[in-house]
């Protein structure tokens, strides 16, 4: 069951306007069509915009609609006759006779909720935080405690595929084939490599951030703590 709203200015109820919802079991609200009507109207999941009398107005309507940031589908409700108005300036999704039966309104009605996009939660910056490192994944930059570190491009994808996945432990080869690719015919002495620059960028305040698992591989602690020199990692 959709949540339709009506704009007309019709005397009586919404079967008046299109004789088949009286037929079907969408929720109705009926407001006139005035553009003051669209600053703060009420949750729909469509809107009906009554273009069989008023065609200059609706017309008009429909592109207040669009300028007040609406984003449900709109259809327009004609008469036959009144088809020969249609033009591109009308700013709807789809059109339908005033005469049309029940079956085919609900599958355009149907149709044209199931195209609507949904609103996607703004998840804000894509950023990691951990241990007074952040990480701006879409600008591709790394501070810690304010301080920007100078990271070449796969430096920073080891960091932030490490401070991603904080206390969890990786072996050089998981490491070579999540950050380095599968197609990457390296040693696992690279990680190591690696592993090393970031830790002498990081600062000798701050390289105990990234945590080394004897004989193992390494982990992102996310706070200051001791670690094994790298000449006691190599296998």
């Amino acid at each position: 069951m959709a949540r339709l709203l009506l704009l007309t200015d019709a005397p009586g109820a919404s079967v008046e306007v299109l004789p088949a919802l009286g037929l079907l079991s969408h929720r109705v609200r009926i407001l006139a069509p005035q553009p003051s009507a669209m600053v703060d109207p009420p949750e729909c999941d469509l809107v009906l915009l009554d273009a069989r009398r008023d065609l200059v107005g609706a017309r008009g309507l429909s592109r207040v609609l669009r300028t007040t940031g609406q984003t449900v589908p709109v259809i327009a409700i004609f008469t036959e006759g009144g088809l020969a108005a249609l033009t591109g300036e009308w700013q709807v999704d789809d059109v339908i006779l005033d005469s049309a039966g029940p079956a085919e309104v609900e599958a355009r009605l149907r149709y044209a909720v199931s195209r609507s996009p949904e609103e996607e939660p703004d998840e804000g910056p894509a950023h990691i935080t951990a241990g007074g490192l952040v990480i701006d994944e879409e600008g591709y930059a790394a501070r810690i405690h304010g301080h920007l570190l100078d990271l070449t491009y796969k430096e920073f994808e080891l960091l932030k595929h490490l401070a991603a996945h904080q206390g969890r432990v990786f072996t050089r080869a998981q490491l070579l084939q999540e950050v380095w690719g599968y197609d990457y015919f390296g040693g696992t002495r690279t990680v190591d490599v690696h592993i090393r620059r970031l830790r002498a960028k990081l600062g000798p305040e701050h390289e105990s951030l990234i945590g080394t698992i004897r004989n193992v591989g390494y982990r992102f602690v996310g706070s200051s703590g001791a670690h094994e020199t790298e000449d006691s990692l190599v296998d």
